[in-house]
C-alpha cells in the first residue's frame, strides 16, 4: 500500500472521541502492519436555529476511510450527522467508505409490527447502503437486520473481549458458572457464549428468564428456567436500556438461591438514572457508549475488537477468525 492510503475518520469534539482513538491506537501498535493510516477528524458548524452541517477536514482523495460514527448523540442528531458526514465523504473521492457503528440506533424497529408504520431499521440501512462500500458494528439487538444492507455489513460479537476480560478480573466467576438470558429470545446469545466458553475449557450451563410486561420498557415479573441454586451466575444481553428486566432477572436468581450473580450487556444506555443495580457484584458494558459512573460499574474494553477487525478488512484478511477461535 502507499504512503496514507487509509484513513481512520471521527469527530474529535464527540464523546465517542475516545473510543475512535483506541482504535486508531490499536491498529498503530501492530508491528506486522505494512500500511501507513492517519487520524482525520469532522468539523461541525452549529447554527442558531439547530442547522448544522459538517466538514471532512483533511483531503481523503484516493483514500481507504473508516468513519467511526459517534454513538453518544440522541438519536435525530446521530441519525442527521450520519447522512451529513457520509454526503461529504462520499463527494470528496475516497477509494472507499467503510461505516464503523459502535452502536447502531434504530436498530429495535426492525420489523413491521402494526400497518403504517415506519420500519426504522431498514430506513437506516438504505440510507447506509446509499453511500457506504461496507459497514460493521457489533452485538446487534436484531442480527437479520443485515439483510436490510445491500453492501456487506458484518456484525461483530463482543464475547472474545468479554472472556478475555473475565479471566483477567472475575476468574472465579467462571467455576460453576451459569449464563444466563434475561428473556427467551437471547437464548442462542446465551448458548453462543457457553459454546465458546467450552472451546476454551471451561465449563457452564445455560438458564433463561420468561418476562411478563405491563407496558413498553416495564417488566412486571421475570421467571427463571433452569438450575441456579448454588451457581455463580453471568446475565448477559445485547444493551442494558432502562435496566428493569437485568435487575428483576438478577433478584428472581438470588431468589432461586444463586451464589452470585454478575451481568453484562455490550451497549450501556442506562436511560433510567435512578435504577439501583446493586443486586449485581458487577455490572459490565462495552465501551461503545459512556457511562455515567457507579460502584459496580466496569468497562470492557471493544476498541481491541473493532481495531483488528479494520485491519483485517484493510489487508483482506477473513473477519470469521476472530471469532472461530474463541
Amino acid at each position: 500500500m502507499g504512503e496514507g492510503d487509509v484513513a481512520i475518520i471521527a469527530d474529535s469534539a464527540g464523546r465517542g472521541y475516545g473510543f475512535a482513538k483506541g482504535v486508531y491506537d490499536h491498529i498503530m501498535g501492530k508491528p506486522e502492519r505494512d500500511f501507513s493510516m492517519g487520524m482525520i477528524d469532522i468539523e461541525t458548524t452549529n447554527f442558531k436555529d439547530g442547522e448544522f452541517k459538517v466538514r471532512v477536514k483533511e483531503n481523503i482523495r484516493g483514500k481507504k476511510c473508516f468513519f467511526i460514527h459517534d454513538a453518544n448523540q440522541e438519536p435525530s442528531r446521530w441519525l442527521a450527522s450520519l447522512a451529513f458526514t457520509l454526503d461529504a465523504m462520499a463527494f470528496s473521492s475516497p477509494k472507499e467508505i467503510n461505516l464503523i457503528m459502535p452502536y447502531t440506533r434504530f436498530a429495535r424497529q426492525e420489523r413491521k409490527e402494526d400497518s403504517r408504520v415506519s420500519v426504522n431499521a431498514k430506513v437506516l440501512a438504505n440510507l447506509v447502503s446509499d453511500y457506504a462500500d461496507r459497514g460493521m458494528t457489533v452485538d446487534l439487538h436484531a442480527p437479520q437486520m443485515q439483510e436490510y444492507f445491500s453492501i456487506p455489513f458484518d456484525n461483530l460479537y463482543s464475547f472474545p473481549s468479554l472472556i478475555t476480560h473475565l479471566r483477567a478480573q472475575h476468574a472465579g466467576c467462571l467455576d460453576n458458572l451459569v449464563v444466563v438470558s434475561p428473556d427467551l429470545g437471547g437464548g442462542k446469545r446465551a448458548e453462543a457464549l457457553v459454546k465458546r466458553l467450552v472451546k476454551q475449557g471451561i465449563h457452564a450451563d445455560v438458564a433463561l428468564g420468561y418476562k411478563t410486561r405491563k407496558r413498553e420498557n416495564e417488566v412486571e415479573k421475570v421467571a427463571i428456567i433452569g438450575e441456579v441454586a448454588g451457581k455463580n451466575c453471568l446475565v448477559v444481553d445485547d444493551m442494558i436500556d432502562t435496566g428493569g428486566t437485568m435487575i428483576k432477572t438478577g433478584e428472581a436468581l438470588l431468589e432461586k438461591g444463586a451464589t452470585s450473580v454478575c451481568a453484562f450487556a455490550t451497549h450501556g444506555l442506562f436511560n433510567d438514572r435512578t435504577r439501583n443495580f446493586g443486586v449485581f457484584k458487577e455490572v459490565m458494558v462495552g465501551d461503545t457508549l459512556c457511562c455515567e459512573p457507579m460502584p459496580n460499574l466496569e468497562i470492557v474494553s471493544l476498541t481491541g475488537l473493532f481495531g483488528e477487525a479494520i485491519y483485517r478488512t484493510v489487508v483482506g484478511e477473513s473477519l470469521s477468525g476472530l471469532f472461530n477461535d474463541h
